[in-house]
């Protein structure tokens, strides 16, 4: 197998949990996304904050750009659901999700096969010659995963039947 296969695979896993991801944001109303996903657990809209959040970091570690919402790092990241109060409101946060999203699609379509096998900028040359397998794609492979399980825990948020 060649690189390109890889990647479309990866891409295709990407992009099959993105979707599935935003359908369910647009299942769940404004109210669901305010309950916790269980007893002391996250709210539904600290998760759509962490994933908006965690996604806009991936443009400046992938060699993309800057992060377009820098400031939700602190409040869905750094620091756990209800620590901060003021969130932005649910709308935004929606709508944030889908242009973020559109963007990182655009971009991940422009890197080719070989693009996706070169260094992050959190590794060094030095570093990424030992350890190659340190790459932009593994990155998305990981965030993947991590958009997976975000995905399951929100699923519970859906009414029961």
């Amino acid at each position: 197998m060649n690189n390109e296969i890889f990647v479309k695979m990866a891409l295709d896993g990407w992009q099959g949990q993105l979707n599935a991801t935003s359908n369910l944001f647009n299942k769940l109303s404004d109210e669901q996304l305010m309950q916790e996903i269980a007893p002391s657990r996250n709210r539904g809209v600290y998760l759509l904050g962490h994933l908006i959040a965690v996604h806009d970091m991936m443009l400046p570690l992938l060699l993309l750009g800057d992060a377009v919402y820098p400031e939700f790092h602190h409040p869905f990241v750094d620091l756990p659901d209800k620590a901060v109060t003021d969130l932005p409101p649910i709308a935004e946060l929606r709508a944030q999700w889908a242009t973020l999203n559109e963007k990182i699609t655009t971009l991940f379509a422009s890197l080719t096969p070989d693009e996706w096998f070169t260094r992050h900028a959190n590794i060094s040359p030095e570093d990424f010659a030992k350890e190659p397998h340190r790459n932009r794609l593994n990155v998305m492979l990981v965030r993947t995963l991590h958009l997976s399980n975000h995905r399951g825990q929100l699923a519970l948020l859906m009414p029961k039947g």
